[in-house]
């Protein structure tokens, strides 16, 4: 008689409260990112109070995108993956739920402290070290989880979206510690292990691979499952996927120093900074191909899956950041665009059109089939919510780039004697419409989140809840 294989008892709590917080956080996220974006045209919004000010909510705004709704997204999606491609349930589940509860306290802690002022003033790693030391925790369980059940996987492959994720959590583990290191004043304060130049470097080397591995190998892994998957086919080239893997992996670690042209750091660390940034390209682009092939055969879909829109439309964006981030690392065109919108531009091109519009699709995935549900209550919501992401997030990369290269030009021009044409102040004003442009892109894409939360919410109600709604209008009829 042939061996049937059991069905593995998976642990799908977690990740259904992962799934619903990367809703949450994506809201309270970007609502924080509209409300800044509106201080730039109206400063008189922060009322004189100091913990709205720009300068404490733009550190809120930065992490709770990232960390909070990005980071749940990873949380769920790589939960969900390891368990389906390793036919195991979760290793340790109260141990992932322990994951659970920390990461939102970390963000809770977050939304707390920042706005007070109680920072450490380095790029993504603000929060300040009793956070820290919980987020280490937080992520040593995190990994323990994730790798423990690889370990009791069932089959012998393991899929290699797990490599992405398994990367990701392992690289995120290194940076934050090693950055991180600081020498406690009293609970609210610290200083740096690191002093200087030497502070710096380290501080970028976390900064830029917090975007390769945090905001690019994790959701890679997240690509890598939900593409094929919501496409009903294999991934375009196994082969291909490795060597993507592998070329990521080597050559992401060394790019940091492209952030500190022009400044204390040797020349020749700047340099090597920037030739690690341009190889990159070609990974990067691998992967990107890789994942839009996947649909050979098969590009009718589009047509009806609003869904696999997100996950494609998404990949178009993470290929185009992929080429501007190596262009941007040039000393030439670095010495254009550093300091200027055009970086915002960039960052929120890879921010909004690949980071967030993969996660949304594959919460959307997800969402069914945590609460045992055919599809989303409304496909034409996530239809809508689709284009304003996109018209959202074109708006707003537009508006930047522009913004950035007359910023640029405005900055360097100089008269015949060699003193500046433009002083800052009317570079400034130049710049106010296309803030006016950025909120409206802003606002464009926040209103799809909204949209989202509508269909989430209708999607998991009770069906009786729903059945009594039905039989009162009907009623009322």
């Amino acid at each position: 008689m042939e061996k049937k294989l059991s069905t593995p008892q998976y642990e799908d709590s977690v990740i259904r409260g992962f799934a619903l917080m990367t809703v949450v956080w994506g809201i309270v996220g970007m609502l924080v990112g509209v409300f800044i974006a509106a201080e730039l045209l109206w400063p008189e919004l922060n009322f004189d109070i100091p913990w709205i000010t720009y300068s404490r909510l733009r550190p809120l705004h930065t992490n709770a995108v990232i960390f909070a709704f990005g980071g749940s997204a990873l949380f769920a999606t790589s939960y969900w993956c390891v368990q389906r491609t390793c036919r195991a349930g979760l290793f340790l589940p109260w141990l992932a739920k322990f994951t659970f509860w920390g990461w939102q306290a970390v963000i809770v802690s977050a939304a707390i402290t920042l706005p007070l002022g109680i920072t450490q003033g380095k790029e993504y790693a603000e929060l300040e070290w009793p956070i820290d030391v919980l987020i280490a925790i937080v992520w040593v369980s995190y990994a323990i989880v994730f790798f423990g059940t690889i370990a009791k996987r069932t089959v012998s492959h393991i899929y290699v979206a797990n490599w992405f994720f398994g990367a990701y959590i392992l690289a995120v583990a290194l940076l934050h510690i090693v950055n991180s290191a600081a020498i406690p004043i009293n609970l609210f304060h610290s200083y740096s292990a690191y002093a200087g130049a030497t502070d710096a470097m380290v501080q970028w080397w976390y900064g830029h691979n917090a975007v390769g591995f945090f905001l690019t190998a994790g959701f890679l892994g997240m690509m890598y499952y939900f593409v094929p998957k919501q496409a009903g086919r294999p991934i375009y080239s196994y082969r291909l996927s490795i060597v993507h893997f592998w070329a990521l992996i080597a050559v992401y670690m060394w790019a940091g120093p492209h952030h500190l042209h022009y400044t204390s750091l040797p020349d020749w660390v700047q340099s090597l900074g920037m030739v690690f940034s341009l190889i990159l390209l070609a990974p990067s682009w691998g992967g990107m191909i890789n994942g839009v092939m996947t649909l050979s055969g098969a590009w009718h879909k589009l047509r009806e899956d609003p869904i696999l829109k997100f996950l494609i439309v998404s990949l178009s964006f993470y290929g185009m950041s992929t080429f501007e981030g190596p262009m941007m690392s040039i000393r030439t065109v670095n010495a254009l665009s550093h300091y200027t919108d055009w970086t915002i531009g960039h960052v929120h091109s890879g921010a909004l059109g690949w980071v967030a519009m993969i996660s949304i699709g594959s919460i959307y995935a997800l969402i069914p089939k945590l609460w045992g549900r055919k599809e989303m209550h409304s496909i034409p919501a996530i239809n809508l919510h689709f284009w304003l992401s996109t018209i959202g997030t074109v708006l707003y990369i537009v508006a930047m780039w522009s913004a950035g290269v007359m910023q640029g030009l405005m900055w360097r021009a100089t008269e015949a004697d060699g003193t500046l044409t433009y002083s800052f102040v009317e570079s400034l004003k130049a710049t106010y419409p296309f803030y006016a442009v950025r909120l409206a892109g802003g606002l464009v894409f926040f209103s799809g989140m909204l949209v989202m939360a509508w269909n989430v919410w209708r999607t998991i109600a009770p069906p009786q809840a729903q059945a009594v709604r039905i039989t009162g209008a009907e009623a009322r009829a």
